[in-house]
């Protein structure tokens, strides 16, 4: 109990505020002066970047140099844009749903750490929420931005059951039928939250830094701006991450109403900390991370400002690992700048001229739909009879009128269109299907197959080397913080209620911060598993050429496949279902009775193991069926029985075992020449077969690597 309650005062240190000491405050109202003018500084930045969010979004603007009747805009960018997203996340997560690998340093692998990050990704919606909004950003404001927090929500359920009355408190009487009854329980749901942020709401000082580890180091600042109602205000209060003085003015300057008059233009121009908004105001605070002098020791704060002279709060950084919870790259890195460029900025004046050329021209074709009529006036004195109706009846001479059209101009317009398209999609390096397509139309004939296994292979190279920059600097670092934040929040008693048999080994696989990337690395493998098929393949080769070559000829080395087998079914199945097919030494183990004995109270199958006292599981498993009978709670009792009934099966064969003599080892069927029925012989390479392979195999045209050259088409 000592020891728990020391680690509760050193976490309880990371909590408290240190805002009310005075050196700190000075420090602090300096910082502040230095935060504020660097978002001043990138202001031009942010107004750029509303400029393609206007294009993105397909918004006319003053940008546009025809001014006619149509107001059409050509979404080239935007179906640009929404391309790169879709082929960008199909390829950070794969069809397989394997998205982490990990590495150790000792050959262990923490099968049930790897499922329950897997498991992270799921619930923190990275699929379908957070990747591609941060893909769409990335390529509109040019940098990645996304912010890891831990989520801990509860929930109240209640439902119908059935249960005897109780003769006393805790005795239920046999004699009585069972009654309906309502049961509640309240279920917490904690795991990793990712938030996408703007690039205009990040500002890192020295805005030259590489990285925001270096930026931090050289005495600089990671600052994010956080709009918060009244709500997020008070919970920020009850959580200790502002002071409730401070957080309590702030909302009561939030209900005051200023008047009109009263405007300060320099807080106008730049996103200054305050309150912000007319009619339902919120307060705009500025999140700052920087490294503050302690009680004599350089730490990483957390600051929170309310204003130019408002500290909210101040604390030591509330992520044991000591990280920052700010995840930032460019989407392409511009030397002597942090920030990277928008990928639509060079696409901008292209995306305008288009928009010039379809409008002119739909202004031409209106124009052109509509006939002229040229007559002579002396000639024919009845021009204003002259009307366009249904069989109306014209009294001049047909030579005397002649009808005209407009050039059709239109054409010339979309052909200009169609250029600046094609241009945008090779700037943005959109996939060449939409090219090859556009060019075959204009052909008249469709794209061959030799065309279109060239799209592919130009088209995975892009991918590649675009999603290599996401993996690095988000995903990879993301699995991280997930890790740490799960050793730091995580409670026993939810992960094995959520996971059972694999939470329990979680438990156990625990591994502190300090330990992270010396014991176990995790990386995000869903980039690479777009080309694990073909690996596997040319794994499996090398695997018998192995089993081909005589142990003499190893030169003192000794072989063990167990690893690649290890790995190849990681590969295939996922760490969720490898653990089941290749038991490790230690998952052989027995599981004590107590935790046999608390995962059937929870209603998972648990099976038996051979070395099992038989006899004193079956007692203690009678003792949870009776302890489960007398609280008038019927569930699970069924699994607990199948249980029981299993250790009793076990408990039989081995009396019988004991019985039988002895007997030999059965042979190993097959040779080492020909290979058995469905395995190849020693260094065979599996291949294709002509007419039918078998169940799963990849064809080669299917292969999606930029490393094989694509067959030649007929």
């Amino acid at each position: 109990m000592a020891d728990d309650t020391d680690d509760d005062d050193k976490s309880d240190k990371r909590g408290k505020d240190i805002s009310r000491t005075k050196s700190i405050k000075d420090e602090l109202l300096k910082l502040y002066k230095d935060v504020e003018e660097g978002f001043r500084d990138q202001w031009n930045r942010s107004n750029e970047q509303m400029d393609w969010w206007d294009i993105y979004h397909c918004k006319l603007t003053s940008r546009q140099f025809y001014s006619g009747n149509s107001k059409i805009f050509v979404p080239i960018v935007l179906n640009a844009v929404n391309a790169r997203k879709t082929r960008f996340t199909n390829q950070i997560f794969p069809q397989s749903g394997r998205y982490v690998e990990c590495t150790s340093s000792d050959g262990t692998r923490p099968d049930a750490l790897t499922a329950l990050l897997e498991h992270y990704v799921r619930k923190a919606k990275l699929r379908t929420r957070v990747m591609p909004a941060m893909v769409r950003a990335g390529d509109v404001e040019g940098q990645y931005n996304l912010y890891v927090s831990w989520c801990d929500r509860k929930r109240h359920v209640t439902w119908r059951t059935t249960a005897a009355p109780e003769i006393d408190e805790g005795v239920p009487n046999p004699a009585a039928d069972e009654i309906d009854d309502i049961q509640e329980d309240t279920i917490a749901e904690a795991h990793p939250e990712v938030e996408v942020i703007s690039d205009s709401d990040v500002l890192v000082l020295p805005q030259t830094a590489d990285s925001l580890e270096e930026a931090i180091a050289d005495g600089g600042s990671v600052t994010i701006i956080r709009r918060w109602g009244k709500a997020k205000i008070r919970q920020m209060i009850r959580s200790g991450a502002i002071r409730e003085d401070e957080g309590e003015a702030l909302i009561e300057q939030m209900q005051k109403k200023s008047p009109p008059e009263v405007v300060n233009a320099s807080k106008k121009m730049v996103d200054a900390a305050g309150i912000k908004g007319e009619g339902k105001k919120h307060a705009l605070v500025y999140e700052t991370f920087t490294i503050l002098k302690v009680k004599g020791e350089r730490r990483l704060c957390q600051i929170f400002f309310g204003g130019e002279k408002n500290i909210l709060g101040a604390r030591r950084n509330p992520i044991w690992s000591d990280r920052l919870p700010l995840l930032s790259v460019p989407v392409e890195k511009v030397h002597g700048s942090f920030k990277g460029r928008s990928k639509i900025e060079p696409c901008a004046d292209l995306q305008y001229a288009a928009n010039d050329a379809v409008n002119e021209g739909w202004d031409s074709a209106a124009y052109a739909l509509m006939p002229i009529v040229m007559t002579d006036p002396e000639k024919n004195p009845r021009v204003g009879s002259m009307v366009l109706s249904m069989a109306a009846v014209w009294e001049t001479s047909p030579k005397d009128t002649q009808f005209a059209t407009m050039p059709q101009l239109w054409q010339h317009a979309f052909e200009l269109v169609n250029q600046c398209k094609t241009e945008v999609s090779q700037t943005l390096s959109v996939s060449p299907a939409g090219i090859t397509m556009g060019v075959s139309s204009q052909m008249k004939s469709k794209p061959n197959q030799a065309m279109v296994v060239q799209e592919q292979q130009v088209d995975i190279l892009n991918t590649a080397d675009a999603v290599t920059v996401i993996e690095e600097g988000i995903l990879t670092p993301l699995l991280g913080l997930f890790m740490e934040l799960d050793h730091q929040y995580r409670d026993k008693a939810i992960t094995v209620r959520q996971f059972g048999e694999m939470g329990l080994r979680a438990e156990m696989e625990e591994i502190p911060p300090i330990q992270m990337d010396k014991r176990y690395q995790f990386r995000w493998f869903g980039v690479e598993q777009a080309r694990s098929a073909q690996q596997i393949q040319s794994q499996i080769a090398m695997m018998n050429v192995f089993r081909g070559v005589p142990p003499e000829q190893l030169g003192g080395y000794k072989l063990n496949l167990a690893p690649l087998f290890v790995q190849l079914s990681s590969n295939a199945f996922g760490p969720r279902l490898s653990p089941l097919i290749l038991i490790s030494p230690e998952q052989q183990m027995p599981v004590p009775v107590d935790q046999e004995n608390m995962l059937l109270a929870e209603g998972y199958e648990v099976p038996t193991h051979q070395m099992d006292d038989d006899q004193q599981h079956i007692a203690a498993h009678m003792q949870l069926m009776k302890a489960i009978q007398m609280s008038g709670e019927a569930k699970n009792l069924k699994k607990i029985q199948a249980h029981m009934f299993r250790h009793m099966q076990q408990m039989q064969a081995k009396q019988q075992a004991q019985m039988k003599p002895p007997q030999g080892e059965p042979g190993v069927p097959g040779g080492s020449g020909a290979g058995v029925a469905g395995t190849p012989r020693i260094g065979a390479m599996p291949g294709q077969p002509r007419n039918q392979g078998p169940p799963g195999m990849i064809h080669q045209d299917q292969m999606r690597d930029p490393a094989v050259m694509p067959r030649k088409m007929g």
